[in-house]
């Protein structure tokens, strides 16, 4: 097999239907393709409504594969990968899509050619797009004491003056761009990485997840790149609650904080992570002062600088 592509679905069947739809070309194009669906069980009409529509339509291509429970997005799509990596046809890659996604018209060969023509590239992402063509970030450095710095000062002059080592690259759209981490909305892998690595960490339960992957692969000697020749709409924040970051978003959710904890703890250490804690508290801790005394119009998250304060490493300690 080429390419075995997975989307984890959770109570967004209508989207996945319309995504679905827009693979269909890719199928035919590519041929050797195949469409997992896993079902983190929804307890919803996702079973009845995805599977009505692979019967209806005659994809044969596409299989459903109900989960007994909801174990996360690690947990949902390594369910989908693991059968075909430990199968008789092992798919040379792995595709995962997120559900509220449409891929446009060659996005998905575009990734293929590229990596067949790089084979030390071990992942690849799509450039992400809202449905009116806007761009989306879908690329990005290494999260640290600088980035969390930076990103909690908000600062336009200190962006500006350590643009390259800001979490979120300047320029992405005029070619192919070695990057850190790639967006899980659309990310293509290597069966070889897998190889190399294993499966997503399904210590994380959602968010983090697709930053440890490329962490580990970077760390195993394989590169990731973002190619902006392929490209998926993103219904932004319709799978999830916090992903729109052009948006006041709601509070953050508990397992927000526990995936950032895992991360820094797992990948760097006690001391990496407090640097990065505290960095980050005393960054947004005089953003918060003096967004109050300019007056700026407040859109961060609900209670955010106290509830990463309870989670941070000075208030949990350092167990994992």
């Amino acid at each position: 097999m080429k390419v075995l592509v997975v989307i984890l679905n959770y109570r967004t069947p209508r989207l996945v239907v319309g995504c679905l739809e827009s693979l269909k070309p890719e199928v035919e194009k590519i041929g050797s393709m195949k469409v997992v669906v896993t079902d983190n069980d929804s307890g919803d009409d996702s079973i009845e409504t995805i599977g009505s529509a692979i019967e209806a339509n005659q994809w044969d291509w596409c299989t459903l594969m109900p989960l007994p429970n909801n174990g996360g997005y690690s947990a949902g799509n390594n369910a989908g990968i693991r059968p075909y990596l430990d199968g008789d046809d092992q798919p040379e890659y792995v595709m995962l899509i997120n559900p509220d996604t449409y891929i446009r018209p060659n996005a998905v060969s575009t990734l293929l050619d590229f990596m067949d023509a790089h084979p030390e590239v071990g992942l690849a992402g799509s450039k992400l797009e809202d449905p009116d063509g806007g761009f989306q970030n879908g690329a990005f450095r290494f999260p640290g004491p600088v980035t969390e710095f930076i990103g909690g000062l908000s600062l336009g002059v200190l962006d500006r003056l350590l643009s390259d080592q800001k979490s979120r690259y300047d320029r992405l759209d005029d070619g192919p761009t070695e990057v850190d981490w790639i967006v899980g909305a659309s990310m293509m892998i290597r069966r070889e990485v897998f190889d190399d690595i294993g499966l997503l960490d399904e210590g994380y339960f959602l968010y983090f997840d697709e930053v440890d992957f490329c962490l580990r692969a970077r760390r195993a000697g394989w590169i990731a790149y973002y190619i902006p020749q392929s490209v998926v709409v993103h219904f932004v924040g319709a799978s999830t609650q916090i992903s729109d970051l052009r948006k006041k978003p709601p509070r953050y959710p508990q397992y927000w904080f526990d995936s950032r904890r895992r991360f820094f703890l797992k990948n760097h250490g006690k001391i990496y992570a407090l640097a990065t804690d505290l960095a980050f508290i005393g960054a947004y801790s005089t953003w918060r002062v003096r967004r109050f005394l300019q007056r700026k119009p407040d859109t961060d998250p609900p209670h955010f600088l106290v509830d990463f304060f309870r989670n941070s490493t000075l208030v949990r300690g350092f167990e994992l």
